[in-house]
């Protein structure tokens, strides 16, 4: 039973077709893209050479810091939870989207600004305290 519709094959792109060894075979034009985007980034340095060279303004964000803040993430999703509240609920209560939410709950927002954090917490009926050390 014939439909009267042509079905065409998928056409490989050009700048993937394989060679039979499987390597891609890359037109001139795909050639000289990559070398400028490598050309673009060539100079650009590495923390640890902004910092050999004194150009590095700020410290960068240490690992610890990052886990505190999944660990305060941690805890206000075990509040939702323990709560019984839905992110539905807390959405509406603090004003955050349900998707941003549950990407803060889930690693997925990996630098959450200190309002966000501040209206989840509030969203929740929490408090976030936020001191500072002094550094020695």
């Amino acid at each position: 039973m014939s439909t009267g519709r042509t079905i065409k094959a998928r056409q490989p792109k050009k700048a993937a077709l394989a060679r039979p060894g499987g390597t891609p075979q890359w037109t001139a034009a795909d050639r000289a893209r990559r070398q400028a985007v490598r050309d673009k980034f060539k100079g650009c340095p590495t923390i640890e050479e902004l910092e050999a060279r004194g150009e590095l303004s700020g410290a960068p964000m240490k690992t610890g810091a990052y886990f505190s803040v999944r660990v305060l993430l941690h805890e206000l999703k075990q509040a939702r939870i323990a709560a019984g509240l839905t992110l539905a609920t807390v959405a509406e209560r603090c004003g955050i989207d349900e998707a941003t939410l549950s990407r803060l709950e889930n690693g997925k927002q990996r630098n959450p600004t200190i309002d966000t954090l501040w209206r989840y917490a509030d969203g929740l009926g929490r408090r976030l305290i936020v001191g500072t050390d002094r550094v020695s």
